[in-house]
């Protein structure tokens, strides 16, 4: 019994990636580059992606207009970098769902709507971070607190 559970659990370690993956990275010079690739993917493809680029760098404008804290900047950067990480996994699901499902298929629905939510989620938490971080700064700054 213990030795079912044992092997249970690291099924997925035994799997040698080399055997399935279409293409496995060299080194990690050329890994940098699949990801710096998938990045400019983003900005050229997914209108998305450039809206939430013009959104962080007037954030951050912002945060240096209002001088805020280290501190505020760790939120900020966390949260710009998970809205940032859940558009990228949403489209990378997207993609990976049109590819196994080109036919329309109610659960390819279902993943690629919960994908997406998770980016909604992702903004609506940046927006209350931002709000919360900003919002008495720009007051003050503005003259209305």
């Amino acid at each position: 019994m213990l030795r079912r559970v044992i092997d249970k659990l690291t099924a997925t370690a035994r799997i040698n990636p080399k055997r399935y993956a279409a293409k496995t990275s060299p080194n990690r010079l050329a890994s940098l580059g699949y990801a710096l690739a998938g990045w400019l993917y983003m900005l050229r493809w997914q209108k998305n992606t450039r809206i939430m680029a013009v959104a962080s760098v007037i954030v951050g404008l912002l945060g240096l207009w209002l001088q805020i804290d280290r501190l505020e900047w760790a939120l900020i950067v966390v949260v710009i970098t998970i809205v940032w990480l859940a558009e990228f996994l949403n489209a990378g699901i997207e993609a990976a769902v049109d590819l196994a499902s080109p036919d329309i298929h109610p659960m390819a629905q279902v993943g690629k709507d919960v994908a997406s939510a998770a980016v909604l989620l992702g903004v609506l938490a940046s927006v209350i971070v931002g709000l919360l971080v900003f919002g008495p700064r720009l007051l003050a700054r503005l003259g209305w607190a």
